[in-house]
């Protein structure tokens, strides 16, 4: 899919998730959401930059309350939608407690943010 194309599903889609599941009580307001090549080029701010290994598709940052999907990583409408889902449910998860059990040894197979996160992609069949 092209940037365009993934541009133009989120913003068909993303004013229905909000909606849906509302505003997080750690945050002021939704996330904006930002569309980047990769994380390297996200990090690094150098357009083209590439790292070892680049199977990241999209995180979500608290402290900047932003979702970021790294575009050339989506292949469906589908996979969108459900990247989209998976990440607003961290935002609307509690950030001290994202971190607090990394710090336990949850790891992100087993981390239960993550797992909710994962389970709630189901979802995206509301948004299609």
């Amino acid at each position: 899919m092209t940037k365009d194309q993934v541009q133009d599903i989120v913003n068909e889609v993303y004013p229905q998730i909000e909606k849906h599941y509302g505003i997080s009580k750690y945050q002021e307001c939704t996330p904006y959401v930002e569309l980047h090549k990769n994380i390297y080029e996200k990090y690094s701010g150098e357009e083209g930059a590439q790292g070892d290994e680049d199977s990241c598709h999209a995180e979500y940052c608290s402290m900047m309350n932003e979702i970021s999907i790294y575009w050339p990583q989506m292949k469906s409408r589908k996979m969108i939608v459900e990247t989209l889902v998976h990440e607003y449910q961290h935002h609307l998860q509690s950030p001290l407690w994202m971190k607090r059990y990394y710090t336990m040894g949850y790891r992100y197979d087993n981390h239960p943010y993550e797992v909710a996160a994962t389970k709630a992609e189901k979802d995206y069949k509301l948004f299609i």
